[in-house]
Formats: structure tokens, sequence, C-alpha cells
């Protein structure tokens, strides 16, 4: 490694001064009306595979996960693409987006992405039990009523603060559901937590898959059975009313 900012456990075949030399010709490709700016690529240890790419006077700086450190040459291309395409604000070429979403949906990569989730990001974990509702008693009674009891009982926790935007998330690296705090309180209706509870429980059911190189989690047969939840029409319109009704309130302390 020729930077002491490169943490990667893979070997690098690629040097960072000819990685730093691919994007930059391909941004003299891109841009043909002015001078190629300084370019310096850096790897870091993300969570997954997250990359970004910035401008500061006139120098661009590319930072992406050492998890495709050792990736074929032709990865490396199609994601400064990509990258350089969303920094000027052009279309993405499609055969670039094509190249690297197949690379990133490989075996292999799948696998270090897990274990980078496993190694690396960290779950914040407060309590099942809140103010109001019991998240451990919930999921039994709803394991036992639409799952016949086969769940295995993942980490239950409410979120550390209240949220506007997500009200329910399934890790499935860390095996883990966590639930809005915004949710645990006497003006929400308790079928509204089971509602979004049974949303989070049937992640666990289904799973993802990978269709046309892309990765679904909520497929038909999850669809499916998310309308078997006798509240699902309430739910729906009830969830889009608080979702609006924490965006105001989160503007107004902004």
């Amino acid at each position: 490694m020729e930077n002491s900012k490169c943490f990667s456990i893979f070997y690098m075949p690629y040097s960072l001064n000819q990685l730093s030399d691919l994007y930059a010709n391909i941004f003299g490709q891109k841009v043909k009306d002015r001078p190629i700016p300084t370019i310096e690529v850096q790897f870091y240890p993300y969570t997954g595979l997250h990359h970004t790419i910035r401008i500061r006077s006139n120098k661009v700086f590319v930072r992406l996960s050492d998890l495709i450190v050792d990736a074929p040459i032709e990865i490396h291309r199609a994601l400064a693409f990509i990258l350089i395409s969303k920094l000027l604000r052009r279309k993405v070429p499609i055969a670039h987006e094509e190249t690297y979403r197949q690379f990133s949906y490989s075996p292999d990569v799948l696998r270090r992405i897990e274990l980078s989730h496993r190694g690396r990001g960290k779950k914040i974990i407060s309590s099942a039990r809140g103010e109001v509702y019991d998240l451990e008693k919930m999921f039994r009674q709803l394991n036992y009523k639409y799952f016949e009891g086969s769940l295995k009982k993942p980490t239950l926790t409410w979120s550390q603060r209240k949220t506007h935007r997500i009200l329910g998330h399934h890790d499935s690296f860390h095996e883990t559901i966590v639930i809005s705090k915004t949710l645990d309180s006497h003006d929400v209706p308790e079928w509204l937590v089971e509602y979004v509870l049974y949303h989070e429980m049937l992640h666990i059911k289904h799973g993802s898959q990978i269709v046309n190189n892309r990765r679904q989690h909520h497929t038909k047969a999850f669809r499916t059975d998310e309308k078997k939840f006798p509240y699902y029409e309430q739910a729906q319109v009830l969830i889009e009313e608080l979702v609006r009704q924490q965006r105001k309130a989160h503007k107004r302390k902004a």
C-alpha cells in the first residue's frame, strides 16, 4: 500500500496512482472543454459497498470501499464512469452500470458485504419494552398467529429517537428488528404497531431475492402475506399521516 489511509485486508493489484490516472482519463472523456483536476483515490474500511466522490477547490476526492480493492480493472473502470457521471450530473452509461451491478451481486462480493456488516457495523440496542408497548410480547403473539411460531426471534428494540421517515427496519446482518420510537405512544393504536412489526417479520420469512441483478425485498409472495393483516388498508393511511406529522414537527425544530 502506498498510503497509510488504505486499510484493506485484500491484496491491491493496482497502485493508487494508477487508479487516479484511470479516473483522470475518464474525467477527460466526459469533460473536454476544461483542464482535468487533480484526482485523489483512497480506499476506506466502509461497511458495505459505499463509495463517494466530491470536488473541492478543483481537486476531486474519490473514496472507495476497500471491499473492491482487488476487483478486476474493468470493474474499477465501470465504477469510475458511474461516479464521475454522478459528479458531473450526467447520465450513467447503462453498460457500465450493468457491469458494476453484476459484480456487486456476485456471491463473493455479497459474502464480503455480509462479513463487513457483521464485523464493522454497529447496532445500538435500547430495549424491547417501551413506555406503552412491549415488542417481545407482541412478537410472540404475531409469531403464533401468523407464522405458527416458526420464526426465530431476532433482537427486538425501539429506536433511540423518534424518526419521521422509517418506522421499522429489519437488519438481517445483525438479526435485529428496530421499531421507531414514534410508535411507542398512547396516541398510536396497538394494531398499527403490530402491523409495522408484522411487516418486518415478513422480511425474516421471505428474505430477499436477486432478480435481474437487483435485490428485491418486497417480492410478490411478501406482498401477498402482507395484505393478510386485517388492518392493512387502514395501516397504509395512518402511516402516511404519521410520517407527514413527524416531518412537519421535524421541520419546525430545524
